[in-house]
């Protein structure tokens, strides 16, 4: 079991981290780079974007983390950096030398990471002028994390962030983690640069194993607006400085790390969810009973993604024939006619549908209960014993005003 802790990725031994502002968009006052350090090397992995169109970032930090080491993420905000060329790509790689050079270690040791508009030149010669700043502004405590994560926000209106502890063999163990994202975020590998740092011992193999598992049941499992970016990265990075005996198996302290990770990954899922642009209400769609966890998963990822479902929990209508209207074109097997729906938040649980047909309920009741700002959609089948989650939020007016003028 795990507990919340503060510090954010800094809460783990060994990890420094820093932002300031460098100017990428000289109109922003905003803090626009990031660095995170780890004074040790560490066994690291990750996952990127399925989207065929790839940021120069994602390119240069899927061949550096190839060998499953790394000691340090430098990220910037403002520019994706991305359909650049190659100019793109040397502005990539000289980021990584930028951080190698002022730790004196080898470029292919960094991880970089990109956010912003896409198209645009990166400056990266304001980078240069500000590198030892940057250096400068390292932390080993909360205010180090809160300097980051700040440097990494783009559209984002609340922080995403959360540390944890737990225990492996005999050892404290903590977790810490930040992640921006708020629009262009869908499965898989919603659009978010996520970084997470953890002291824990661990071989490369299964951590990548770990962090592919958490992620399965949390961010792959959330969406905001169909889109999946250019930039989408998640990076872990381990120094072992716990001290723990190291995790070289999928055995019971594996299991112990997964658990915690997971927590981990949920947490700042349902906070990207929350987030979403012009979102008012987190929206968790469950299907519980279905033939297996896949057929669930696709289920409540159709339901979530429907932007019909999305605009109707926006006016806190419960039109519920919009939910099996979404898992019927989802392209899982399921019996509408053993199909049963409920709205839930903390104001009530009202069932709209049952067998697959209207249930008297009441629409005041319904209209109360789709006003919270946390609503879940449960759908409950009597198929087997899948079971999933998935997040997402509604969608707004807000929506289109903040991605009408995006650019400017």
């Amino acid at each position: 079991m795990s507990m919340e802790i503060s510090g954010g990725v800094c809460a783990p031994k060994g990890f420094l981290a820093g932002g300031i502002r460098c100017g990428i968009k000289p109109a922003s006052q905003k803090k626009d780079l990031a660095l995170i350090y780890s004074k040790s090397v560490c066994t690291a992995a990750a996952m990127f974007t399925q989207n065929k169109v790839k940021a120069a970032s994602v390119i240069v930090s899927q061949e550096n983390i190839s060998d499953g080491k790394l000691r340090a993420i430098i990220a910037n905000s403002g520019n994706a950096n991305a359909c650049t060329g190659q100019d793109g790509l040397a502005a990539a790689r000289r980021m990584t030398q930028l951080a190698a050079d002022i730790f004196v270690i080898d470029p292919v040791d960094v991880a970089v990471a990109s956010t912003g508009v896409i198209g645009v030149p990166l400056p990266v010669n304001v980078i240069e002028k500000n590198i030892y700043a940057l250096k400068a502004s390292l932390r080993g405590d909360e205010q180090g994390h809160a300097d980051a994560l700040e440097a990494i926000m783009t559209t984002d209106t609340r922080k995403k962030e959360i540390a944890v502890e737990t225990e492996i063999d005999g050892k404290k163990v903590r977790i810490g983690a930040m992640t921006k994202g708020s629009g262009m975020i869908h499965p898989n590998m919603a659009t978010m640069l996520a970084f997470i740092t953890t002291d824990a011992a661990i071989l490369p193999s299964i951590l990548n194993s770990s962090l592919r598992g958490a992620v399965k049941r949390s961010f792959n499992r959330l969406t905001v607006d169909g889109d999946t970016s250019t930039n989408d990265m998640i990076v872990i990075m381990a120094n072992g400085e716990a001290a723990n005996r190291i995790i070289a198996d999928e055995g019971a302290d594996y299991k112990i790390f997964c658990a915690a990770l997971e927590k981990v990954c949920i947490d700042l899922t349902r906070k990207m969810a929350r987030d979403g642009e012009g979102a008012t209400k987190l929206v968790t769609v469950t299907v519980d009973g279905a033939a297996n966890e896949e057929a669930a998963e696709i289920l409540a990822k159709a339901v979530a993604s429907s932007s019909l479902v999305k605009a109707a929990c926006f006016g806190a209508d419960a039109n519920w024939g919009r939910v099996l209207c979404a898992m019927g074109y989802s392209g899982a097997d399921f019996l509408p006619e053993k199909t049963d729906v409920s709205f839930i938040s903390k104001a009530g649980t009202v069932q709209v549908c049952k067998n697959g047909e209207a249930v008297d309920f009441s629409e005041e009741k319904a209209k109360l209960v789709l006003s919270e700002e946390e609503i879940e959609i449960l759908v409950k089948l009597r198929e087997g014993s899948g079971k999933a989650s998935v997040w997402g939020c509604d969608l707004t007016y807000d929506y289109v005003k903040i991605n009408g003028d995006y650019r400017s």
